[in-house]
C-alpha cells in the first residue's frame, strides 16, 4: 500500500479561510472522541443530588466515575424573567448556570459553588472546577414542551426539528478562567487529555440536565397525567450555543495546536485515499455518513447570506455526489477512495467537498480513530527562538512558508482595513474597523501575514550568515515573528495562510473551523462576528452510552 504521506494534502490548499471556513465535524472531532472514550472505559453515570422545586430552581449534580476518579457537574437552576434572557456576553444572569467539579462536591463545596457559579465572571471558583458555563432556555420550545408533556403529549415533533434545542449555551469557559483549573493541571489525565474534553463533558451533561429539566416541570404541573419525552424526539434534541469574537484569535494564538489538528485530520484523509480497495462494510458505511450530510443539509438553516450560499453550494454538491457514487463511481477498481476524492476536488464546491471528507472518514474508524491522540500540544516547548539560526535559513522560511503574505500592499486600505483589540468591558478580542474607529494603537499581533512581509523587508540589508539573535537585537519588535517562523517550519500546518486584518475577513471562517473540531454542527451566522451553532444531537444520553455502539 502506498504511504499516506503521499495523498495529504498540502498546507497551501488546506490552511486557506475559504476552505476552513467550510469544515465539517469528524469522527475525530472532540466531542465524538469524548463520546468513544467514555463507552470504552465503560464510565458510570448517576445523578446523587436533585432539588429542583416546581418552578425549575434549585440544584442538581451528574456525576460520571471511572478508573482513576470522578466527575460532577453541579447544574443550577434560575427563576429569569423573560426580559433580564439575552445571548449577549454583557448579560449577568440566566436560566441556567454550570460547573464542572473534580471529584464528587460535598454540601460545603455546594453552598460555595451556589454562592459563585450564578454570578459567572462575577463570582470565583477555585481548581476544583474544571469549567464555568451558562445557559438560557429557548423559551417557545422549552414551554412547549413542558406543556405537552403535562397533558400526556408528546410534543410537536416538526417544531422540535426546527429549533431542536431546550437550551443554548452562551459561553463554556475552562483552562483557568476566572479561577478555574488550568489546563496544565489536567494535561496528564487521560480523562481530560485530549483538547477540550472538560467543556464537552460540560456541554454533554447539560444536555441531560434541560431534559430531566422539562420532564420535572411537566410532572410537577400535570402530576400523573404528565409522560416522559419519547426516545426518538429526545435523541433529537441538541445543545445550542452562541459563540462570538472571543473564540476567533484562538487559532492563530495556538499554532502548534491549530497544527496538531489539521495534520491529525489531514492525516486521516491520506490513510483512507491510500486504501488499496473498499470493503462492503465501509462503502455502506460511507453510504449512511452521506444520508445523514443530506439530511441534515436539508435541516440546516440560516438567515445569513454568506451561509444560504454556502448551504446551497452543499446541497447542490451533496445530490451530484450521491448520484456519481450511485452511478459512476468504480468502488472495485484500485484505490476507490482516493478516486472518489479526486472526482471530488474537481466537481464539487468547497463545502461539499469538507463534507466528503467527512463523509470518508466515518467509516474507518479503526484506521483512524487513534489519530485523535496528537491532537494535544505541549505549546510551551515551542516558546524559545533559536537565535544561532542564520538570516538565509530564516529568509528560506519566509519565501516558503509565508509566500502567501510577502507580495501584499499592507499600506492598502484594502489590506489593513480591520484591527483586533482586548474589549475594555468584557476583556475579551474584539474586531474594530481601522479607518472608521479608534484604538489601532492597541492592535493586538494577529497581523500575521503583515508581520512576516515586515520581517522579510527587515532582511533585506543582513548577511546571510548573520545570526537571529543579531538580528533580533537590532530589531527586537520581530521577536514575535521570528518564533511564529521557526514554529511554522517544524509545523507545516501551523499558520492560517490568509490576511487576518483585511476589510474581507470574514472572522466566521476562524469560529467555524475551530467549532467543527469540537463537533459543532448547523452553523448559523448571525452576523460576519458570531455564530449559532449545535452541539451533540443524535448522541446518546447517559443512560444510553452503553447500550450502543461507539459513537
Amino acid at each position: 500500500m502506498p504511504q499516506a504521506a503521499a495523498f495529504r494534502r498540502p498546507p497551501a490548499e488546506v490552511m486557506r479561510l475559504d476552505r476552513m471556513g467550510c469544515s465539517h465535524p469528524t469522527r475525530l472531532s472532540f466531542l465524538r472522541q469524548l463520546l468513544r472514550r467514555m463507552k470504552a472505559e465503560t464510565w458510570v453515570f448517576d445523578r446523587p443530588v436533585w432539588d429542583m422545586d416546581v418552578r425549575g430552581v434549585g440544584r442538581a449534580v451528574y456525576r460520571m466515575r471511572f478508573a482513576g476518579g470522578s466527575l460532577s457537574l453541579v447544574a443550577f437552576g434560575h427563576d429569569l424573567p423573560d426580559h433580564r434572557r439575552s445571548d449577549r456576553v454583557i448579560a449577568t444572569a440566566w436560566d441556567a448556570t454550570f460547573a464542572l467539579f473534580d471529584g464528587t462536591p460535598d454540601t460545603g463545596d455546594l453552598e460555595r459553588l451556589q454562592a459563585n457559579v450564578p454570578l459567572q465572571e462575577a463570582g470565583r471558583v477555585t481548581s476544583r472546577e474544571l469549567s464555568l458555563s451558562r445557559a438560557n432556555r429557548s423559551v417557545r420550545l422549552f414551554d412547549h414542551v413542558v406543556k405537552r408533556l403535562a397533558a400526556g403529549q408528546q410534543p410537536d415533533a416538526r417544531m422540535l426539528r426546527e429549533t431542536g434545542y431546550l437550551m443554548r449555551t452562551t459561553a463554556v469557559y475552562g483552562s483557568g478562567k476566572f479561577g478555574a483549573a488550568d489546563r496544565a493541571m489536567i494535561a496528564g489525565r487521560p480523562a481530560l487529555s485530549a483538547p477540550f474534553q472538560a467543556e464537552m463533558l460540560s456541554v454533554w451533561l447539560t444536555r441531560a440536565f434541560t431534559v430531566d429539566l422539562v420532564e420535572h416541570l411537566a410532572q410537577a404541573r400535570g402530576g400523573d397525567r404528565a409522560v416522559r419525552l419519547c426516545a426518538d424526539l429526545r435523541r433529537g434534541l441538541w445543545v445550542g450555543n452562541s459563540t462570538g469574537l472571543g473564540m476567533a484569535p484562538f487559532l492563530v494564538r495556538h499554532p502548534v495546536l491549530l497544527n496538531n489538528w489539521m495534520m491529525a485530520r489531514e492525516e486521516a484523509l491520506a490513510r483512507v485515499r491510500a486504501q488499496e480497495s473498499a470493503g462492503e462494510a465501509a462503502l455502506a458505511g460511507f453510504r449512511d455518513a452521506l444520508d445523514a450530510a443530506r439530511d441534515n443539509a436539508a435541516d440546516w438553516q440560516s438567515d445569513h447570506p454568506v451561509q444560504q450560499a454556502r448551504l446551497a453550494d452543499l446541497r447542490v454538491g451533496l445530490a451530484r455526489l450521491e448520484r456519481f457514487a450511485a452511478r459512476d463511481w468504480q468502488t472495485t477498481a484500485p484505490h476507490p477512495w482516493d478516486a472518489l476524492w479526486r472526482w471530488g476536488t474537481v466537481h464539487l464546491p468547497l463545502e461539499a467537498q469538507e463534507a466528503l471528507l467527512a463523509a470518508m472518514l466515518e467509516p474507518h474508524g479503526a484506521l483512524i480513530d487513534g489519530l485523535g491522540a496528537c491532537m494535544e500540544a505541549e505549546e510551551e516547548a515551542h516558546f524559545g527562538i533559536d537565535g544561532t539560526m542564520r538570516v538565509a535559513e530564516l529568509r528560506r522560511i519566509l519565501e516558503e512558508h509565508y509566500d502567501w503574505a510577502l507580495g501584499t500592499d499592507y499600506g492598502d486600505p484594502r489590506h489593513c482595513g480591520r484591527f483586533w483589540y482586548i474589549s475594555e468591558e468584557k476583556l475579551e478580542p474584539r474586531l474594530g474597523e481601522r479607518f472608521e474607529e479608534a484604538g489601532a494603537a492597541r492592535e493586538l499581533p494577529l497581523d500575521t501575514g503583515r508581520q512576516a512581509a515586515a520581517l522579510r523587508d527587515a532582511l533585506h540589508e543582513e548577511a546571510c550568515d548573520t545570526p537571529v539573535a543579531r538580528l533580533l537585537l537590532a530589531f527586537p519588535e520581530h521577536r514575535l515573528m521570528v518564533r511564529r517562523a521557526q514554529i511554522a517550519a517544524r509545523h507545516p500546518f501551523a499558520e492560517i495562510r490568509d490576511n487576518l486584518i483585511a476589510a474581507e475577513l470574514l472572522p466566521i471562517d476562524l469560529l467555524r473551523c475551530k467549532l467543527a473540531f469540537f463537533g459543532a454542527t448547523r452553523f448559523d451566522p448571525r452576523s460576519d462576528r458570531w455564530v449559532r451553532i449545535s452541539l451533540f444531537q443524535g448522541a446518546p444520553y447517559p443512560d444510553e452510552l452503553h447500550r450502543e455502539a461507539a459513537p
